[in-house]
């Protein structure tokens, strides 16, 4: 388990991260949001180790990651600026890094090369950025470490690479318990793999919950109640969020689902459905009621 405590960093009078208190299990996909700015890409490289905190401490399983080289060998950085050898190709990478991580896999590195179609021998320095985005990925993939960071890594990428990244992430997650630790400025982007989410504004975390306890605990109702009951009957609710399109009431809910669905049911409407909740609309009500408008955060 990574566990960052009290952690800050300052450059001049600027507080890139600012006290930040995050545990990240082992086999969940940790996903970090946040508008460009929020600290990010500082805070991934505080728990790699490439900055050293001001305040507060970085450990794997209780090892101090700052200049600690058994720690490092347990993780691999893909940085959102991508850096390679210089006029390197992938065999030179691939060369470098078994140097670098012991169980580096250097047979399905090939094999990713060529299904990816990234040649083996031509320079890094004429890829695309798309290209050297997928070899990052894998770089990280193959070093066979236990966790994997990631800098908005499916920025660059087309919508068929991604979800050909999410799977492999997917496989070594459920092969070998690789833990991803994903930064990106886009919700959407991580709605589909992520076990817990966290969200960083001005250098703090405002929010970080396990994604699946955020879906059971709020939810969207559509409904049409009776005119002479209007909503009265729905006093047995905690609304978050109300709007009315004619008799078509939608409302965001906080609770239980078999709890809201009783204080449905019991208030009689002529109709009514429960709608899943997408991660974007769960951030909203969530941060909306810490006083946070979070379209002009994270869109």
């Amino acid at each position: 388990m990574i566990e960052a405590v009290n952690l800050t960093k300052r450059f001049d009078d600027i507080v890139a991260v600012d006290h930040v208190t995050a545990a990240i299990r082992d086999g969940n996909v940790f996903g970090l949001v946040g508008t460009n700015g929020a600290g990010k890409s500082t805070f991934l490289r505080l728990l790699s180790g490439v900055l050293k905190p001001d305040e507060g401490t970085v450990t794997i399983d209780g090892v101090p990651v700052y200049e600690t080289e058994e720690a490092k060998r347990r993780f691999f950085y893909i940085s959102d600026d991508q850096h390679f050898l210089g006029n390197g190709t992938p065999a030179d990478m691939m060369a470098f890094y078994r140097k670098c991580y012991p169980g580096f896999d250097c047979g399905r590195y090939g094999k990713l090369l060529d299904s990816f179609g990234l040649p083996a021998s031509r320079r890094i320095s004429t890829f695309s950025k798309g290209m050297k985005k997928q070899l990052s990925v894998i770089c990280g993939i193959c070093a066979g470490t236990d966790y994997l960071f990631c800098d908005e890594t499916f920025d660059g990428l087309d919508p068929v690479m991604r979800q050909t990244v999410k799977s492999l992430f997917a496989n070594d997650m459920e092969e070998r318990n690789m833990t991803p630790i994903i930064a990106s400025h886009n919700l959407r982007e991580l709605e589909d793999i992520c076990d817990h989410v966290g969200l960083l504004h001005k250098g703090g975390i405002l929010l970080s919950r396990d994604l699946d306890e955020m879906k059971t605990s709020i939810h969207k109702v559509q409904c049409v109640l009776r005119e002479e009951k209007g909503e009265d009957g729905l006093k047995g609710l905690e609304i978050v969020k109300r709007e009315s399109r004619g008799r078509l009431l939608t409302l965001t809910v906080r609770g239980e689902r078999e709890a809201v669905e009783a204080a449905l049911q019991a208030a009689d409407p002529v109709f009514y459905e429960l709608i899943p909740l997408s991660l974007e609309e769960i951030f909203i009500s969530e941060t909306e009621v810490a006083g946070y408008d979070i379209k002009k955060l994270v869109f």
